[in-house]
């Protein structure tokens, strides 16, 4: 049975800011729980290593649409079956909303009691939290890097 999650955090930098910071996806370790290692094999596909419960899982996930400042979307490739997005709203012109939406299946009996529990959405509440921590420590136009081409769904199906 697929999950899903939708949660939101305001950050206060610009849009640009946190976009550009979001595309960092080899920094994801230091804000997402159980990630070890993301590492971007190119401008559409990344690597992912994770430690979950004692468990390691190793994917890859493909990027099926992206539009500078606004969202990146993909899709899991193998591994964990999941999807989703993440987009970028303008609040003000030193605030942000972002919004994570994903749908995932959850593998095995104690990712299903843990799903039930509530555990992957106070995973994703804390990641987005240590998120907003690290993009407004580093201030607007000190993100660590920047990819700002674009991904067109219709070129990646």
């Amino acid at each position: 049975m697929t999950s899903n999650i939708e949660q939101s955090i305001e950050v206060g930098v610009d849009v640009r800011t946190a976009y550009d910071q979001w595309t960092q996806f080899e920094d994801f370790p230091q804000f997402m729980e159980g990630v070890e290692e993301v590492r971007q094999v190119d401008d559409t596909h990344t690597h992912w290593r994770t430690k979950v419960a004692g468990r390691e899982k190793e994917f890859d996930a493909t990027i099926t649409e992206q539009t500078p400042d606004q969202r990146i979307a993909w899709t899991a490739d193998d591994g964990p079956e999941h999807a989703g997005v993440v987009t970028f709203h303008r609040i003000a012109d030193d605030r942000t909303r972002v919004m994570l939406q994903m749908d995932y299946e959850p593998e095995g009996v104690a990712e299903k009691v843990g799903d039930a529990l509530g555990l992957v959405k106070r995973r994703v509440t804390g990641d987005l939290e240590r998120f907003k921590a690290l993009v407004e420590e580093r201030g607007s136009g000190n993100q660590t890097g920047a990819w700002r081409g674009e991904v067109d769904q219709s070129a990646t199906s």
